[in-house]
């Protein structure tokens, strides 16, 4: 038998957040306007608790720095991935993240190349992802005269929808949306507009213009996603490839009853986006959470549920 950690989430109060964590979910979040869940994280800025079972009350960080092999001995300096619901009650500052290269030097830390799927948005809800710079003058003269609205790529989105966003790629999740991001194990955010509102105190937030110029992909290379995802049968359910690449790999599995699913990686980050049944031992309810480790070669899922498995 091997090791399932079931893990308490994190929340993040945000000036654009709302009260969605909780009415979907049933969260206990801290305030209506909390926009992020932490839901799978060993970063320091929101470090996961393990809630029962031989390591309750151990933080995923301190459990990936002692016992290394439940993860397959892999060698990153820390846990590589972060999960997060987020709940978009306003919109998101336009921003980007730096890649490897340029966060370790100037921010001692991983880049962020992330991936969102579209759990729930509104009917007049849209996205920002990418922009119509052609050369890097053009796109600081953009900037400087406040036209973001001819450089912004922006497009309507529905529930189902599938994005990658590498580092480099200039984006916003707008309001009224509702998104599962997997993401690389960084809280580095370069802002670039933030739509001059302010908080509490009449201060708007830091902007980080020269960042932002230096790690912007100019042009935008948009990232083509299949048209059609590859799809594989299961027992009773079918299997999702929503995207693999050197930095994470993302499946989505929808399941009608009792299913065996094998563990060909270091760990399996398990979030419940649907559904209830049983994972294991454990009873899984939407908004669960749960690491797979490296010594647990396969787990039987057994309900009505649609997952999400991340990892490496």
């Amino acid at each position: 038998m091997g090791h399932i950690l079931k893990l308490e989430p994190v929340f993040k109060e945000m000036i654009w957040g709302g009260d969605k964590l909780k009415k979907v979910y049933g969260y206990d979040i801290p305030s209506n306007h909390t926009g992020e869940c932490w839901a799978i994280s060993a970063h320091p800025n929101g470090d996961c608790i393990i809630n029962e079972g031989e390591f309750k009350g151990m933080t995923l960080s301190n459990l990936y720095k002692n016992y290394r092999e439940l993860f397959g001995d892999i060698n990153h300096k820390v846990f590589p991935l972060l999960i997060k619901i987020i709940d978009a009650s306003t919109d998101l500052s336009v921003q980007v993240h730096p890649n490897d290269e340029y966060a370790l030097v100037n921010e001692n830390s991983l880049g962020k190349t992330e991936c969102w799927y579209v759990l729930d948005a509104e009917p007049t809800t849209e996205m920002i992802v990418g922009h119509n710079a052609k050369t890097k003058d053009e796109f600081v003269k953009a900037i400087e005269n406040d036209n973001y609205h001819t450089l912004l790529k922006q497009f309507p989105i529905q529930q189902g929808d599938f994005f990658y966003i590498p580092a480099g790629t200039l984006h916003a999740i707008c309001s009224g949306s509702l998104i599962y991001e997997a993401q690389q194990s960084s809280d580095i955010t370069y802002r670039v507009y933030d739509y001059h509102r302010k908080d509490n105190h009449g201060n708007e937030r830091e902007l980080h213009i020269k960042q932002a110029i230096d790690v912007t992909t100019i042009p935008f290379k948009e990232y083509l996603l299949p048209e059609s995802n590859p799809k594989e049968s299961l027992e009773n359910g079918v299997k999702t490839n929503l995207i693999s690449t050197e930095t994470l790999s993302l499946d989505k599995y929808d399941l009608v009853g009792e299913n065996t699913i094998a563990n060909q990686k270091p760990f399996q980050l398990v979030s419940i986006i649907e559904g209830e049944g049983r994972l294991a031992h454990f009873k899984a309810k939407k908004g669960d959470h749960f690491v797979i480790c490296f010594d647990q070669k396969q787990t039987v899922f057994n309900g009505n549920m649609q997952i999400m498995i991340c990892s490496i």
